[in-house]
């Protein structure tokens, strides 16, 4: 078949298809990944992982995550799309491999690779658990509380409030676009994983929420590492309080199950979670059982 027969013959096979058909035919031809620009200059970039932030300057790039190295390549030729510039900083907002096993794919490239120190170690631990030392760029710059940098018209600082997800969640304040990048410490309208064996803290988690809405303000506009079906993982400090009232709903909900003698497998037959009725659909057993184990369940 000549070229000419199969766009006349595609194209009528594609006027006869359903309005479902065309729209199921037209996703074969999309990339698998999405850009959204937040402003001229920041945007996000989602696949699969958790969600990738990156900045673009006159004096160079920033990224915040990189997913798994198919990710990261993809976003690569996106990057290369948008700006001819080197890339400046690489930041890991904490060591969990849907947000670093990318960072191979930076490797002579990014000129900073910046975590909290505990992130660094994390990722080393679990690197050589997994025997994966040689698919992994660790952090080669490391704070333990507050870190700043000038990077064109903007200013990143890096802020550690405190064990939360992991015992070594940053978040990233873009303070000119007044942006902040919270990495894992939200997950939106989702269950959440809580790394017990990475430090992390249900009850301190909630006081690292309160000092970020402290910390920032109403106008400021947040970038979550994941979101349930539906929504966004982009948001407002409305939704860093809802998480925080998930959060302490959680603890409630269990401790006042375990006080009623209530064994950890009839607490995680529990299919909600009592005043977080947004909260649905798998995963609930993650918040639960750390929950249990929080609160001295054993």
């Amino acid at each position: 078949m000549n070229r000419r027969s199969f766009i006349q013959n595609t194209a009528f096979t594609f006027g006869a298809l359903t309005l479902t058909q065309k729209g199921l035919l037209a996703n074969l031809f999309e990339d698998p990944w999405k850009i959204k620009m937040l402003t001229d200059n920041l945007g996000l970039f989602s696949e699969r992982g958790g969600t990738i932030g990156f900045l673009l300057t006159k004096k160079g790039l920033a990224v915040v995550d990189t997913q798994f190295p198919d990710q990261s390549k993809h976003l690569m030729d996106e990057l290369k799309k948008k700006s001819a510039k080197p890339i400046k900083l690489l930041i890991n907002t904490h060591h969990h491999g849907d947000h670093t096993s990318g960072n191979i794919v930076f490797k002579g490239i990014a000129e900073t690779v910046i975590a909290h120190a505990n992130s660094k170690l994390n990722q080393e631990i679990i690197a050589k658990q997994n025997k994966s030392e040689d698919k992994q760029l660790y952090p080669d710059t490391t704070f333990t509380d507050k870190w700043c940098k000038k990077l064109g018209g903007e200013k990143i600082c890096l802020h550690y409030f405190g064990a939360a997800h992991t015992n070594g969640d940053s978040l990233v304040h873009f303070q000119h676009a007044n942006i902040v990048h919270m990495g894992d410490l939200v997950f939106n309208r989702r269950h959440p994983y809580v790394d017990r064996p990475g430090g992390a803290s249900i009850k301190s988690w909630i006081q690292v929420l309160d000092k970020a809405i402290n910390t920032f303000d109403t106008n400021t506009q947040y970038i979550f590492g994941h979101a349930g079906t539906g929504y966004e993982v982009t948001g407002k400090a409305e939704d860093l309080n809802a998480f925080h009232d998930y959060l302490g709903n959680v603890l409630q909900f269990v401790e006042k199950e375990m006080k009623a003698g209530k064994t950890k497998y009839e607490i995680l037959k529990a299919t909600s979670i009592p005043g977080a009725d947004e909260w649905k659909g798998d995963g609930i057993a993650r918040p639960l059982t750390a929950a249990w184990e929080e609160l001295g369940g054993k």
